[in-house]
C-alpha cells in the first residue's frame, strides 16, 4: 500500500514538473516573440514609410497655387443675341518628320475633337435708323449674323492614336498645334453647313415675336 502511494506521488510530481516545464517554455516563447516584434517593429514602420515616400516620388500629386494678384485688362458690355449652337466632331491628323526618316524621328497623332460653335447677331450694331415705320409695318434692318465662339471641348476631345519614331519621344507641341487647328476646322465646318444663315433666320423669328408683343403686328426685315 505504501509503495502504491509512493508511486502515485512520484507520478503526480512528474506531471507537475512536466506541466511546469511546458508553462515555462511557453512563457519564454511568448516573451521572446514580444522582444522580436519590439525589435523589428520600427524597421517595418521605417520600410512602410520609405515605401510611401518612394510612391510619392514616382507618382507625385501636383500642387496648383494660383497667384493671388488678378489683373482685369478690359471690361466690355455685350448685347449679343445668340440664336444657334452647333456641336461638331472632327478628326484631326497632325504629323512631323514623316519623310524617309519617319520611322526613326517621326511623330503622328489622331485627335478626335469635339467642339461647340455659337452664332447670332450683335444687338449693339443696331442703330435708330435701322427701325422705322411704313404705314402699319415695322421695317427692321438687322446686322449680319456672326460666329461668337468656336471652342474645343477639352473634356470630350481625346488622342485616339499616336505613333512616334524609335529615336524620339515625340514633339511636345504637336498636340497643342492639333487642338488649335481643330478649333479652326470646327468653325469652318459649322460655317460650311450654313450656321450663319440659320442664325439670321432664328434672330428674325425671335425679334418678330418680340416686336409683336410690343404692338407691332406686321414686321418686315430688310437688308
Amino acid at each position: 500500500m505504501e509503495k502504491k502511494k509512493s508511486n502515485l506521488m512520484t507520478t503526480v510530481l512528474l506531471s507537475i514538473l512536466i506541466l511546469g516545464a511546458f508553462g515555462l517554455a511557453a512563457y519564454i516563447f511568448i516573451d521572446l516573440k514580444n522582444q522580436i516584434d519590439a525589435t523589428f517593429s520600427p524597421i517595418s514602420q521605417s520600410n512602410r514609410a520609405l515605401s510611401t515616400e518612394v510612391a510619392s516620388l514616382l507618382h507625385p500629386t501636383p500642387t496648383v497655387i494660383p497667384d493671388p494678384v488678378t489683373i482685369i485688362r478690359q471690361v466690355q458690355s455685350l448685347a449679343r443675341l445668340e440664336t444657334i449652337q452647333y456641336t461638331v466632331e472632327k478628326v484631326i491628323t497632325a504629323e512631323v518628320n514623316q519623310g524617309v526618316l519617319g520611322p526613326l524621328f517621326g511623330d503622328k497623332l489622331l485627335l478626335v475633337a469635339h467642339g461647340n460653335v455659337i452664332a447670332g447677331i450683335d444687338m449693339n450694331k443696331i442703330q435708330s435708323t435701322d427701325l422705322w415705320l411704313e404705314d402699319d409695318i415695322l421695317m427692321a434692318r438687322l446686322p449680319e449674323a456672326q460666329v461668337f465662339a468656336a471652342t474645343l471641348d477639352n473634356q470630350q476631345s481625346y488622342i485616339y492614336d499616336r505613333t512616334t519614331g524609335l529615336l524620339t519621344k515625340g514633339d511636345p507641341g504637336l498636340e497643342t498645334a492639333a487642338r488649335q487647328i481643330a478649333e479652326q476646322e470646327i468653325r469652318k465646318a459649322a460655317e460650311t453647313d450654313g450656321i450663319l444663315a440659320l442664325a439670321q433666320q432664328n434672330a428674325e423669328a425671335y425679334l418678330e415675336r418680340l416686336f409683336n408683343t410690343l404692338g407691332y403686328l406686321k414686321v418686315e426685315f430688310v437688308k
